[in-house]
């Protein structure tokens, strides 16, 4: 196994980690500013480690990956995310709720991390959980 290889190998269980945060509390009330705001924070850090999950293990398969987005694009091209729109709007709405916070914005984040965003992250965990058996 090379150094790129175990890389990736390296960040899915920093990723599984991150993502199994998320997955516990997507059925969690979050009615209230806090269990919202650590609900959002769930999502950025398990959106940061897949953006770079897709980055190690794409540059394990040769691509040249500089960018969140050229790794959601190159990750759509390679088949192994299903929506790079999904993936696109998912990095906008991180970069929002990162930078601002804003009460509506929130709400509204909130819902599409538990409708889109948290599903395709579910995608992704599936294919490299395959992938990290072979």
């Amino acid at each position: 196994m090379n150094k790129k290889e175990i890389r990736w190998r390296q960040r899915f269980e920093n990723f599984e980690q991150a993502y199994t945060l998320l997955e516990n509390h997507v059925e969690v009330d979050t009615s209230d500013e806090l269990r919202r705001a650590g609900f959002i924070q769930f999502f950025e850090m398990a959106f940061e480690v897949a953006w770079k999950l897709m980055k190690d293990y794409l540059h394990a398969q040769g691509y040249q990956i500089n960018s969140p987005k050229d790794a959601i694009k190159q990750a759509f091209q390679s088949k192994i995310i299903e929506d790079g729109q999904v993936w696109l709007d998912a990095l906008e709405d991180r970069n929002l709720t990162v930078y601002t916070y804003d009460e509506s914005t929130a709400i509204e984040i909130e819902e599409k991390i538990r409708e889109i965003y948290y599903p395709a992250l579910h995608q992704l965990y599936k294919f490299m959980q395959e992938k990290s058996k072979e």
